[in-house]
């Protein structure tokens, strides 16, 4: 309990909104990730946690004290090891269908055992392998989430991973999971791109129709707005005329290409 409470760092970011930060650069540098944000919004009538974090020190202790005994729905944006770790700790996890099956199975961790990071040994009682949830359930696109005064919709933003999903609640909050945020995304491949850009308009045409929209993704910076997408989209869209400036990231198989307002990591396979 003493070490969740030192790992995780909980911020009260609204009266029903909590951020949870976990340092992911302090589990292994070489995903160029600095933070991992993790949600928990509190309505009326339950609460609903947006991943569970890379799962180094139990998560259930810090959500049991902030809601008591209020019934918890646990989403997860995609099925990443560093938003599913925790998921065997909770009984019940949603996550959209395209991912289901691969959050049914343990997660394979074992490149994170040459991370030059110490606390890459707490995994090892888990033989590497994050265990699953003994429930999973399905999402769709569409799907609507209620918490009594507080609703979320799901959003599928296939690209970062085939079940990718945000979350729009109605009180002008877009969750972006991977799909948008600063510092270094994660691309597929560039015959992917459409695909990318095709869903980065959408969320752009939905926060033009919000008033004081706020995105929260699920890495660096949070609170953010509209700005983010606008960026990300036109970025995405200048790469091909950047591309010989790429470097190859042999721990992701992938290349990276830093354009000064992203440092975009895109997939070889």
């Amino acid at each position: 309990m003493a070490e969740s409470h030192q790992w995780f760092k909980v911020i009260k970011q609204k009266e029903y909104l909590y951020v949870i930060r976990e340092k992911l650069a302090e589990i292994d540098p070489r995903f160029n990730s600095v933070y991992t944000n993790l949600f928990l919004l509190i309505g009326s009538k339950s609460a609903l946690l947006i991943d569970t974090g890379a799962g180094v020190f139990p998560l259930k202790p810090i959500i049991d004290k902030l809601i008591g005994m209020m019934d918890l729905k646990v989403i997860n944006t995609h099925c990443h090891w560093d938003h599913v770790g925790g998921n065997h700790e909770f009984n019940e996890i949603y996550i959209h269908e395209n991912e289901k099956l691969t959050i049914s199975r343990p997660i394979n961790i074992t490149n994170l055992s040459s991370s030059p990071k110490d606390i890459v040994k707490c995994y090892e009682k888990y033989q590497f392998s994050l265990p699953p949830a003994p429930s999973i359930k399905a999402l769709k696109d569409g799907y609507i989430i209620d918490l009594g005064d507080l609703t979320l919709e799901i959003i599928h933003t296939p690209g970062h991973s085939p079940g990718s999903i945000c979350l729009l609640s109605n009180r002008n909050e877009l969750f972006t999971g991977d799909t948008a945020h600063y510092g270094t995304p994660y691309l597929p491949k560039k015959k992917m791109f459409p695909e990318v850009l095709a869903n980065l308009s959408k969320l752009i045409n939905l926060c033009e129709k919000q008033q004081s929209i706020e995105i929260f993704p699920s890495h660096e910076e949070f609170g953010v707005g509209i700005e983010l997408l606008r960026e990300l989209y036109n970025g995405i869209s200048n790469i091909e005329n950047i591309w010989d400036k790429r470097v190859k990231n042999d721990f992701m198989r992938s290349w990276i290409i830093d354009d000064g307002k992203f440092k975009y990591d895109i997939s070889k396979i």
